[in-house]
Parts: structure tokens; sequence; C-alpha cells
């Protein structure tokens, strides 16, 4: 079965990443053409980086990869799912997920209980 991935008028498709152990959600990121290929290719993964212009393998800075366990698309095919083993912290600021932030039920910041994996600034030199 050929699959008909519905790339958005960016050439781009949203992808949720999920750790494959706990089931918990660590990340969504975007990805083109060329990053599913990469990614589907060397069993990490890769992606489109809007801010940067560029194609970027997850950790290749952080050293945090992500290893493809499952990947799933969705019942529309314009939203993808893998499962990953995710080596070191997901989010560029050292949490494990970038869902680190609770929201009270007013939708204000709420209290932050969870303590960073690894040291953003360090890893990142800012």
């Amino acid at each position: 079965m050929e699959l008909n991935y519905k790339f958005n008028s960016d050439g781009l498709i949203p992808a949720i990443l999920q750790d494959s152990k706990t089931g918990r959600v660590l990340m969504m990121a975007w990805m083109n053409a060329e990053s599913l290929e990469k990614t589907f290719s060397s069993g990490l993964m890769h992606y489109w980086s809007r801010s940067r212009k560029k194609l970027w393998l997850k950790g290749e800075t952080s050293g945090n990869t992500q290893k493809v366990i499952k990947s799933f698309i969705d019942c529309d095919a314009d939203t993808l799912l893998f499962e990953i083993e995710q080596t070191g912290g997901a989010c560029h600021t050292g949490y494990e997920s970038c869902f680190f932030q609770p929201l009270n039920r007013d939708g204000s910041p709420g209290e932050i209980v969870e303590k960073p994996v690894f040291d953003a600034n360090k890893v990142y030199n800012k």
C-alpha cells in the first residue's frame, strides 16, 4: 500500500514524539520529505527546522538522540506519531519533555514541579 502523506503548503507534516516505554508525549516537531527519508533509512529522528530553515538530526548538538521504535500515520495522513527511545531529554530547555509547563484551570501557568534532566546552558553554550 502506498501512503499519500499530506504535507502542508510549506511541505511539512507534524510529528508527535512519544516515549516508547512510558507513553509520555515528549515533543512535536515538523518533518519534510527529506527528513522522513533520513529518519526511515537511519532509524534516528530527523526534522526540518523552520527557524533555521535546515534539516537537523535530533541530538546532533546535545547528544540527546531519538531512536525510532514504531511509527504511525493518522487516518487523514496529515500527522505522524513516532514511538521512540529517547537518550537524555527531548526538550532543548533541558527537560525530559517539551510539555513540562502545567496550566491551571484558567489557563495561567502552574508550578513547574519537574526538574531538568540536563543543563541546556552548558550543552548549547548559552
